[in-house]
């Protein structure tokens, strides 16, 4: 067994650190779209019409389905919630 740390989990279990990336993205996406939307209290029907997807699609995304959902598409959804993404990039460490 091995004593190896991992900083996410998703460092542990992606074969890549540029696929890590981008479920800790996504994932920090999905949350924040997930809060919003209780905190609007927003139907699933309401959330469909606002975000211009299936309700099914947001069933979902309230369900943390990750691998359903692209990061372009999640963003896209966050900037139609009414959300504004902000973005740092620095060098790894």
């Amino acid at each position: 067994m091995s004593n190896e740390g991992f900083a996410s989990v998703w460092d542990a279990i992606e074969d890549t650190p540029a696929e890590a990336e981008n479920m800790k993205l996504r994932s920090a996406l999905m949350m924040a779209l997930e809060r919003h939307i209780h905190k609007q209290r927003w139907t699933q029907a309401e959330t469909a019409r606002r975000l211009s997807i299936t309700q099914p699609r947001v069933s979902d995304l309230m369900r943390g389905k990750i691998g359903l959902f692209s990061l372009d598409s999640l963003a896209n959804m966050a900037t139609a919630a009414g959300l504004r993404i902000e973005m740092r990039v620095r060098e790894a460490a």
